[in-house]
């Protein structure tokens, strides 16, 4: 290391880089590619290719060169340092729950980052996990010391680093803002192969290029999140409306009392009458009586006779999504493709321009077990500097989750898609990133907007070889 480079790098960065020695030698693969002998997995085989060619989406299939399952992040560095030597691109693959192919490197390297599942130190504010690790598994070690997370996903089976580089909402996201605003430290490897520390003290541009930043600047390959003490158990309620207008009404009043630890909603296709109105609220309790239902839902406008109570522990209740994942698999609907489009649009917009899309959907549109996920948040709850929402005090997710029988239908739904993302961009909505249809470079430009010039200074400060993550087609 000189210091021309050392500089450049930034004089405040911690870098460790891996043996030069240890690491130097290189293999020839049947994948025609030389990279480097490496203490784990790096295989060619058609079967493991092939398995990194597909993703939740099952929309979009590109086969990769080979596949990395690493044993620790040097491991990593190596791969990227040579893929960057051979003009190769690199992506980061978790649980590949992706919807249109942003976990895939075609002719590149995938890199499997399951192995770097470890759960490190748990301490009584933080726990440091790899990036690997699943949230259902850090859920099950912070439960154990009565801590967890301040937000969890809805689907607990998605690997940290995979949400970080989105973003990751659920159902706190209205007190709590996203995943990324719960991250403390991360460690990463750069698109020019270091492995780097980095915080909002140290190296923060990184930091704020890592968390939501769609991978084009570092592989996350260990985090460390902020926890909060976890409740004993939570009480869900289940409401239901006649139309839109009620279900927007109380679920405003809702957030503006903070009714409610957890607020979300659905619009769910209802056969021939049409769409059933849902909010959906959990209040969170520890040991002692649970809350009374009638003061937690004094004034609502719900149908009461409709509604569902229920009680479960805490854990339980995070791991609600399993039940329907289990479901779907047993029919075999969890392997269709899956054209979902998340979205955010601005309060005073919401209900109108919602209604306008579903009066142009079915519920053919929405395939088997389909529906619209619909709820307000806090957008000042939102801090990292890539997170893109409206530029109101608070913001509908506005979110089509579906399903597609064939190819054909899954193309359609992905004009549809598209149609629908440029309908709410042009009232002022913006893109959650994990949607799927196509999207270019300039999609991407207009997306950041004011934030693109920081997205892209550190794109080139951090992955001057264009080497990382091309499946979002960013850069």
């Amino acid at each position: 290391m000189n210091r021309r480079t050392l500089l450049r790098a930034g004089a405040a960065l911690t870098a460790t880089l891996a043996s030069a020695t240890s690491k130097a030698t290189t293999t020839t693969l049947d994948c025609s590619c030389q990279l480097p002998s490496i203490e784990a997995g790096l295989y060619c085989e058609k079967d493991v290719c092939a398995a990194a060619a597909n993703d939740f989406g099952n929309i979009i299939h590109s086969t990769p060169r080979a596949v990395l399952t690493p044993a620790s992040a040097a491991d990593v560095a190596a791969v990227v340092r040579s893929a960057r030597e051979q003009r190769l691109r690199v992506a980061a693959r978790g649980q590949g729950h992706s919807t249109y192919g942003r976990c895939m490197a075609a002719d590149g390297i995938v890199v499997d980052m399951r192995p770097l599942s470890e759960l490190g130190e748990l301490r009584a504010d933080r726990i440091t996990v790899g990036a690997g690790a699943t949230w259902s598994s850090v859920l099950d070690a912070t439960i154990a010391q009565g801590m967890t997370p301040p937000v969890l996903t809805n689907y607990l089976n998605l690997s940290v680093g995979g949400t970080l580089s989105i973003g990751g909402i659920g159902g706190t996201s209205s007190r709590f803002g996203m995943q990324v605003d719960q991250v403390l430290e991360l460690e990463a490897v750069t698109g020019d192969g270091w492995e780097l520390k980095c915080s909002r003290n140290l190296n923060p541009d990184l930091f704020d290029a890592l968390r939501g930043g769609l991978g084009q600047c570092g592989i996350i390959t260990r985090a460390t999140l902020a926890l909060t003490r976890a409740p004993d158990r939570a009480r869900r309620y289940q409401l239901f409306y006649p139309d839109l207008a009620s279900l927007v009404a109380d679920q405003q009043s809702a957030l503006s009392q903070s009714r409610f630890d957890e607020l979300q909603g659905a619009i769910i296709p209802d056969g021939k009458n049409g769409w059933r109105y849902q909010l959906e609220g959990a209040v969170h309790y520890r040991s002692g009586p649970a809350p009374n239902d009638d003061t937690v839902l004094t004034d609502l406008a719900d149908d009461r006779k409709a509604a569902v109570i229920t009680d479960l522990t805490y854990q339980e209740d995070a791991r609600g999504f399993e039940k329907l994942e289990l479901m779907l698999r047993s029919k075999g609907l969890w392997t269709r493709p899956q054209p979902w489009l998340f979205t955010f649009l601005s309060d005073s917009i919401a209900e109108r321009v919602a209604s306008e899309v579903m009066q142009e959907l079915s519920s053919d549109d929405l395939g088997a077990f389909g529906r619209i996920t619909f709820y307000p948040t806090r957008t000042n709850a939102f801090q990292s500097l890539l997170a893109r929402l409206p530029n109101e005090s608070v913001a509908f997710a506005f979110n089509i989750i579906r399903s597609a029988a064939d190819e054909k239908a899954a193309n359609q739904m992905l004009t549809q898609n598209r149609a629908i993302y440029e309908r709410v961009r042009n009232a002022g909505g913006m893109l959650y990133p994990v949607s799927a249809f196509p999207m270019t470079s300039g999609d991407w430009k207009a997306h950041f907007g004011s934030r693109w010039q920081a997205l892209a200074e550190a794109r080139r400060r951090y992955d001057p070889g264009n080497v990382l993550t091309p499946g979002y087609e960013v850069f």
